[in-house]
């Protein structure tokens, strides 16, 4: 068995100081819009306020209106300290559709309607927009957002997209670059070992194989166990033994073998020239014509080589 390897993806790049001057002017002007907003619903929640009962109506409007963005500090103080709680994000949404309740209330017409509730919906909006933008980097820093897969892979291959986000769920795969590339080594070594074990491969693989491939977290990089062959029925006298087909489903055994050492000295000869993107599990196994699992290992043996200063790698024995 062989550990996957992690595919990092490349950062994203810091905003420049104009880009830095676009944000600020943005979120200054976000923040007076929704200011405005919660000023603009004043009257209107006074009056149902004061429709209700209350002996001060302006304590209800600047309540609520003073709650809003304390919630949104909160919440974004929780994401900051990763101790994010789901409900409190929700705290400043649910207030918002009290006061564009009371504001679309006291509209005379549609279109009043409609402007009255539209105001203090524009703080919230621009609140949710920074938590986002602030929850994405804390979860880049700390490694614990999880990526999310894109609308048209669910589109054209759900079933198989579902089956690549649970696992992505399930064990904490955040990274959707990683876990595509596991994905492809568990697809490779799944037909690896039906080329072995044949059709009925999941009944004769060992359990263990089994588990680890339907973890995705290791793939198995050779098949040491080979299937017995299935017996021949005796021919009868006089008549010469008919020659042996291949079994279906069925890998035929290799007419020469080569040593690791072999392998890995024929790759330091075809991928001299080579530079590090290029030396991949495919390319080495259609030049030196090995199997898929031998490849793989040969490719980590030289790049391992070249990590270390081109150090000799030392690999157990393999057949071609």
């Amino acid at each position: 068995m062989t550990t996957m390897q992690t595919v990092e993806r490349p950062a994203v790049p810091p905003l420049t100081r104009p880009e830095m001057g676009l944000a600020g002017v943005g979120a200054f002007a976000a923040a007076g819009v929704g200011a405005l907003g919660l000023v603009s619903s004043f009257d209107a929640v006074s009056a149902a306020a004061a429709e209700w009962g209350f002996t001060s109506p302006w304590m209800l409007p600047v309540g609520i209106d003073v709650a809003i963005p304390v919630f949104t500090v909160a919440n974004l103080l929780l994401i900051r300290m990763d101790m994010a709680l789901t409900w409190v994000r929700f705290v400043p949404w649910a207030l918002t559709l009290v006061t564009c309740g009371l504001n679309v209330a006291a509209g005379h017409g549609m279109w009043a309607k409609v402007a009255h509730g539209t105001m203090p919906l524009l703080w919230v909006v621009f609140s949710e927009i920074g938590a986002h933008i602030y929850a994405v980097r804390i979860g880049a820093a700390t490694g614990r957002r999880m990526d999310k897969i894109r609308f048209a892979r669910w589109l054209l291959a759900f079933p198989s997209t579902f089956s690549l986000w649970r696992r992505m769920t399930l064990w904490e795969i955040t990274s959707y670059t990683e876990a595509l590339a596991r994905e492809k080594e568990r697809q490779l070594a799944r037909a690896e070992l039906r080329e072995v074990y044949g059709r009925r491969w999941r009944k004769h693989t060992p359990h263990r194989t089994r588990v680890l491939l339907k973890l995705g977290d290791l793939a198995p990089a050779a098949v040491d166990v080979d299937p017995a062959p299935e017996p021949q029925p005796e021919a009868p006298k006089g008549e010469a033994p008919k020659p042996r087909g291949r079994s279906r489903g069925r890998k035929p055994s290799p007419k020469a073998s080569r040593t690791a050492a072999e392998l890995l000295t024929a790759a330091r000869e075809v991928t001299a020239g080579w530079s590090d993107a290029e030396i991949n599990a495919e390319k080495i196994r259609t030049a030196l014509h090995c199997s898929a699992a031998n490849s793989r290992t040969v490719r980590d043996a030289l790049l391992a080589e070249r990590a270390g200063g081109r150090r000799p790698v030392e690999l157990e024995g393999a057949a071609a």
